[in-house]
């Protein structure tokens, strides 16, 4: 198959540098995704005070509640693509890829009504501070009117990815990230116009980057040109998306939750445990970084490496992605934990908010290499088409172990580190069960038998 100048096959080559050329896009984009995340934070916090940065720090759990969901279809989409595209099936590439920009448009419409008509009741139901509310549903609600452009932008990202480009993406998000802070500059820190404006500044820009995605794919001129007026729904692909990534989406859906509750235990030590919390909150982001970039370079490399039918170039790559993962996760973890009082103190908000934003931090920060371990299994098992292993890991472990812990551990020790150790608690159950299942079930002994018929 004759593939696009900007698509790369995975199947061939040294296994390193594929992982880690694909990787280190995905890590830059992932890099600029967390400015773009914590541009609206650090501003408001700046220019409009402790109050008005908590509504936004009380608003990200619920926000990646529902947008998770969608985005695990968007993975699931690409496992699909990634298949098609390693085993050189022109047909079904392009049959995949337009169900995929079909379904995404009826799910961004769809997360738009959901978003705008729950934001009340979930924000109630989380316990948000009096004080808070107004600015957190003025934030949400504006938010949630974009859902269309960051359903599609990330739908679109997974298509592109699962052939192998992830400069493109990258080269987009940081338009649409340069964007989003000059007009967050300018929206609150210039004309005070407050919280809701910062969530207008992101829409904005998230549709920049939709926008230059979808120029992208309509810029195919070997494998696939996107052409509007072919958008249509194949009903096998689409079964194959839902299958590869509802439970993806419900994994990010569920953990979630567990987030949400989490938040709703904080939001009950004040405003400032709130603005504290989502200060480490948007630096722990950027300590992720190694873990969503080889996270998802594992799922399209094992994609197209079972769809090309490279089995044992598939598991050495299980090997290498996860152990460089571990690593630089532990590394950024160790970093951020020596520099806490700095990097939490740039978000402002007061000293009793940095200090319990910094007691976070020195709490999780050493396990991060956990946390690693288990992105990098459900990456490598999604890729493998068995979506549904992390999914039911992620929520028994993450979900109802973290969420039972909290529950009566905070009866008997009303104490906020009771909540962030929950955080090092269920990374290290979930990284046993992932190890056992590697070890003993027949991914490592005979992957083989997951791709013949």
């Amino acid at each position: 198959m004759a593939k696009t100048s900007s698509a790369t096959l995975m199947t061939n080559g040294p296994i390193w540098k594929r992982l880690v050329s694909f990787a280190i896009p995905l890590f830059w984009g992932n890099l600029f995704q967390q400015l773009y995340n914590a541009a609206d934070s650090l501003i408001v916090g700046n220019f409009l005070g402790s109050n008005a940065l908590a509504a936004v720090s009380s608003s990200g759990n619920l926000i990646f509640l529902l947008v998770g969901f969608f985005n695990g279809i968007a993975i699931g989409a690409g496992v699909v693509t990634a298949k098609y595209f390693g085993a050189g099936e022109t047909e079904n590439l392009k049959k995949s890829i337009y169900t995929t920009v079909s379904f995404g448009i009826i799910c961004g419409i769809a997360l738009t009504i959901i978003g705008i008509v729950a934001a009340p009741r979930i924000l109630l139901l989380m316990g948000t501070p009096e004080e808070v509310l107004p600015n957190s549903l003025s934030y949400f609600r504006i938010y949630f009117a974009g859902s269309l452009a960051f359903v599609m932008y990330n739908f679109f990202v997974g298509i592109l990815q699962a052939m192998g480009d992830s400069r493109h993406p990258l080269f987009f998000l940081i338009a649409s990230s340069m964007t989003n802070i000059v007009l967050d500059l300018l929206f609150v820190g210039g004309f005070g116009m407050g919280v809701g404006s910062a969530a207008f500044a992101t829409i904005i820009s998230q549709f920049l980057s939709a926008f230059l995605c979808l120029r992208q794919l309509m810029k195919g001129n070997d494998v696939f040109r996107l052409e509007l007026s072919k958008i249509r729904i194949d009903p096998y692909m689409l079964k194959q998306i839902v299958i590869n990534g509802v439970p993806a989406g419900v994994q990010n859906s569920i953990i979630s939750v567990a987030n949400v509750f989490v938040q709703s235990n904080i939001n009950t030590f004040g405003a400032t445990a709130v603005a504290g919390c989502g200060s480490y909150s948007k630096i722990e982001g950027f300590g992720f970084l190694p873990v969503t970039c080889f996270s998802q370079a594992l799922t399209t490399f094992i994609g197209q490496n079972l769809g090309a039918r490279e089995y044992e170039r598939a598991k050495k790559g299980a090997v290498f992605g996860a152990v460089c993962s571990l690593s630089i996760a532990e590394l950024i973890g160790l970093g951020i934990n020596f520099l806490a009082p700095t990097l939490i103190g740039s978000f402002g908000g007061g000293p009793e908010a940095i200090g319990y934003g910094i007691t976070w931090a020195r709490t999780v920060t050493w396990f991060y290499f956990l946390l690693a371990f288990s992105h990098c299994m459900a990456g490598i098992l999604r890729g493998a088409g068995k979506s549904t292993v992390p999914m039911f890991v992620m929520m028994i472990c993450w979900c109802v172990i973290r969420v039972s812990y909290i529950s009566i551990v905070v009866r008997f020790i009303p104490d906020i580190q009771v909540i962030f150790w929950a955080y090092p608690l269920t990374w290290a159950l979930s990284s046993l069960v992932f190890l056992i299942y590697f070890l003993k079930s027949d991914w490592i002994h005979g992957l083989e038998k997951q791709e013949r018929h």
